[in-house]
């Protein structure tokens, strides 16, 4: 008897070793708190517990250099993860479509949810106090399971650390636990499309 895992579900994990860089990018995230109204207005108006610049600013590379260094890192960890997930490219790159900031407050979560229009999204995360929440992984198959009995590890949790860098394929259904630490947690969440 022969049993196969087949289509694999593929979850790329690394770290930015740049210390500097995550305390400019701290740095850079808690001031864009502070001075984005629009960031702030939709953060209230949609209940997000702390503060994003999701519908807010489109240009974070652009605007602050900090986040300019940080594209440079994941248009390199973005390629290995396209690599090894075997994507067809026709020579092409993928490219970022969209970078946003997170600063998420304590008791602050974000539900489980997946990036249309994307190919590879991600998160990195900047400021991680313990207790601050994993990023919590749905098994895909989760829905078409109709009627089969319950099973092991329909979700997986990734616990990340100050400089780790996430990536999936933008399909996976994914969400942030609640954040029980006592202080704030900083993250940058992007997509990638062909």
């Amino acid at each position: 008897m022969a049993v196969r895992s087949l289509f694999p579900t593929s979850f790329y994990e690394d770290r930015i070793h740049d210390e500097s860089l995550i305390g400019e990018l701290d740095a850079s995230v808690r001031a864009l708190a502070m001075d984005d109204v629009a960031g702030k207005r939709w953060s209230k108006a949609h209940g997000y517990r702390g503060y994003t610049s999701y519908a807010s600013l489109d240009d974070l590379p652009q605007r602050d250099p900090a986040f300019a260094d940080l594209k440079r890192h994941l248009d390199r960890h973005v390629a290995r993860f396209a690599d090894a997930c075997g994507f067809q490219l026709g020579g092409r790159r993928l490219k970022l479509d969209s970078l946003w900031v997170n600063l998420l407050r304590p008791g602050g979560t974000h539900s489980g949810h997946i990036h249309p229009h994307s190919v590879v999204s991600g998160t990195t995360y900047i400021t991680v106090p313990p207790g601050s929440g994993a990023l919590r992984l749905e098994d895909p198959r989760l829905g078409l399971m109709m009627a089969a009995p319950p099973r092991d590890n329909v979700f997986v949790y990734a616990e990340p650390a100050a400089g780790s860098i996430f990536l999936w394929e933008s399909w996976l259904r994914h969400e942030v636990m609640p954040n029980t630490a006592k202080s704030d947690r900083i993250s940058i969440s992007f997509n990638y499309r062909w």
